[in-house]
């Protein structure tokens, strides 16, 4: 994808502006530039290419409503002819037209056999450092969208183990697993219980990376590869995209690219619990009490609320290196999409200086974050009559919110603590975000660590 954008200065030129300067820029053209978009009918939105006198592509024009959005000019590359342009736009603009070019080339076509053969344009900016950054977020985004519109028969546990070892041969770093039954001999019961029932052995995958001397910053993403929703099983339509449910898993990997592509100063770990949530006659009962890591037991109420039980082992085993900073993603609860919808990912954090930060650094790159609350009365609707707590509340209601107080169960006092409940899916297709996998929230969260730490 990065060969699409290059430091070049020659090219087509081609002028991105915002749709209120359209009629000063137009003023300044010449008179056959002035005629021509006049006479077609231009309506001062979306691309325009004028000609020379020879037929031959003069310039391209391609006016949008705000050019700092970082998706708007995300349909330009598939628009414009093949040829190489030199953009001409405001310099504050660069950054996001750049992440738009390249994140609106991204396909996912690993199962089709007959590929798009037309030839796509490259555009040329002037300066490598914006090529890089803009190579970087998008090859990160690139990375969750494939991993999440992977089919689960080609991502269970060991493929998603697979995804970090790549990491770590690029970067550097190490991985290490827990597989199968060794997570009862290691104490992560509920990882295990969740996901013995299937033929793909469930694991805990624990990546490393960058300098102990540094800041600790852990990341932690469910990774249930495809979930059935166990015996409490899923109707078909709840079913279908199931494979994104290992979304979190997802996330966290692409920001952990994020952040060892810029060589940011931490220390990083990143732990998966890795699972399918299957059916078979060894899989968790509803009614059964399972005793977590941390020591806590939980009767489980139903057994499609498996996320929780997962996250709650890496959680308790996260917290054992005391980290600056705790993050998590997760595909957690129904509950979050009926609150926000499926585009704007919700979290829950202990710091508000935190999720501050991380809200101020999205709204300045299109990655928009909303924190919600941890409304401590709502923990009582996790009690139970014969454990600590169950697994999921009495009540339909605040599902969002109960789901996130069962984490935070695991979460030691005093830490500084994020949790995204994301749909890692397009649901629509919009400029530059086909149907399908998405990313949601790690460009806000890399942004504010690199401001914090970087």
């Amino acid at each position: 994808m990065s060969h699409l954008l290059n430091a070049d200065t020659t090219g087509t030129p081609l002028t991105i502006l915002e749709k209120a300067n359209y009629d000063n820029w137009l003023a300044k053209q010449d008179d056959f530039s002035q005629n021509w978009l006049t006479k077609t009918g231009f309506s001062s939105q979306g691309l325009a290419l004028l000609p020379k006198q020879n037929g031959d592509l003069a310039q391209a024009v391609f006016v949008v409503d705000d050019a700092s959005h970082y998706f708007a000019c995300g349909d330009l590359i598939t628009q414009l002819p093949e040829g190489q342009y030199l953009l001409q736009a405001d310099e504050a603009h660069h950054q996001a037209i750049c992440f738009a070019w390249l994140i609106g080339a991204y396909q996912f076509d690993r199962y089709i056999n007959k590929k798009a053969e037309k030839a796509l344009p490259v555009l040329a900016v002037g300066k490598q450092a914006l090529v890089d950054s803009a190579s970087k977020y998008a090859s990160a985004t690139s990375l969750v969208r494939d991993l999440v519109n992977t089919p689960a028969a080609d991502m269970m546990p060991e493929d998603l183990a697979h995804a970090a070892q790549d990491l770590v041969d690029e970067f550097g770093g190490e991985v290490k697993h827990i597989i199968g039954d060794d997570l009862l001999t290691q104490n992560y019961p509920t990882i295990h219980a969740v996901g013995r029932a299937s033929v793909h052995a469930p694991r805990l995958i624990d990546l490393t990376w960058g300098d102990k001397k540094h800041p600790k910053v852990t990341l932690v993403g469910k990774g249930v590869c495809f979930d059935s929703g166990g015996l409490d099983v899923k109707p078909a339509a709840g079913m279908r995209n199931m494979k994104k449910d290992m979304g979190g898993s997802a996330h966290v990997l692409g920001l952990a690219q994020l952040i060892m592509a810029h060589k940011l100063p931490i220390c990083l770990r990143v732990l998966i619990p890795a699972v399918e949530n299957a059916v078979s006659g060894n899989a968790l009962r509803p009614g059964d009490v399972v005793v977590t890591r941390k020591g806590i037991s939980v009767e489980i109420d139903n057994t499609d609320a498996e996320g929780r039980l997962v996250m709650c082992d890496a959680l308790a085993e996260a917290e054992n290196d005391n980290p600056e900073l705790l993050i998590d993603f997760a595909t957690l609860t129904g509950a979050m999409r009926v609150a926000l919808g499926t585009e704007l990912p919700g979290f829950f954090s202990t710091s508000d200086d935190v999720a501050n930060g991380i809200t101020l650094a999205g709204s300045k790159i299109t990655d928009p974050v909303w924190r919600m609350p941890l409304y401590k009365p709502y923990r009582d609707l996790l009690k139970s009559t014969v454990a600590d707590m169950t697994n999921c509340a009495t009540v339909p209601f605040g599902g969002a919110v109960t789901a996130a107080l069962y984490l935070q169960d695991f979460i030691n006092e005093g830490t500084d603590w994020v949790h995204f409940d994301v749909m890692a899916f397009n649901i629509r297709k919009q400029s530059g975000r086909p149907l399908g996998g998405e990313a949601f929230g790690i460009r806000a969260v890399f942004d504010y660590l690199n401001q914090r730490f970087g």
